[in-house]
């Protein structure tokens, strides 16, 4: 039931983002800019905006019968199907970008660490929410379970929290890099 929904539900994904990305592209070449010509961006953000209505229905008791297992194993099969893709060899030409990520690190540990100190949260939420944003939901309960094995299912409730909310932020952050970026 669980591959299922998720099978059928990416197929209305594809479907959603087959038709919207060239309808935008045809109807308003403008918002390319912002992305929204793109088919992988709407398949994504249509992804997300299920997922994320579904654990408002019924179909969220099927986390106990290994939702986020069967999950985790295709973000496996996502992430080799796009570092497939990639050409390492580039990574020369492009040094700018590891910058880019050593600075964005460096805040996301500045911010975590401050906003802990702020809020006097226990070191095992700063330790599994960097984990969560970082790693997702496949690393996120192994360091709140080294914490003490009943919290592993907070480790998975911060790492889908990400998840949900990474797919939107990253977009924003994107069209902020975008906007500062030289033309």
């Amino acid at each position: 039931m669980i591959l299922g929904l998720g099978l059928a539900f990416t197929g209305l994904a594809h479907l959603v983002a087959d038709n919207l990305a060239p309808w935008i592209e045809t109807n308003a070449p403008g918002l390319r800019k912002f992305s929204l010509t793109s088919h992988f961006f709407w398949l994504i953000v249509v992804s997300t905006t299920i997922g994320v209505t579904l654990s408002f229905t019924r179909a969220r008791q099927y986390e106990g019968a290994g939702a986020s297992r069967i999950g985790s194993v295709f973000i496996y099969f996502l992430v080799a199907t796009i570092g497939m893709k990639m050409n390492f060899a580039e990574i020369i030409h492009y040094w700018h970008a590891i910058v880019v990520g050593i600075v964005w690190m460096a805040i996301h540990v500045l911010l975590l660490v401050v906003v802990a100190r702020l809020i006097r949260a226990p070191y095992f939420f700063l330790a599994v929410g960097s984990k969560a944003n970082i790693g997702g939901a496949a690393s996120a309960p192994v360091v709140a379970s080294a914490f003490h094995p009943s919290l592993a299912p907070v480790g998975v409730l911060l790492a889908v929290l990400g998840y949900a909310l990474g797919t939107y932020g990253a977009w924003l952050c994107g069209l902020l890099m975008q906007g500062v970026a030289p033309v």
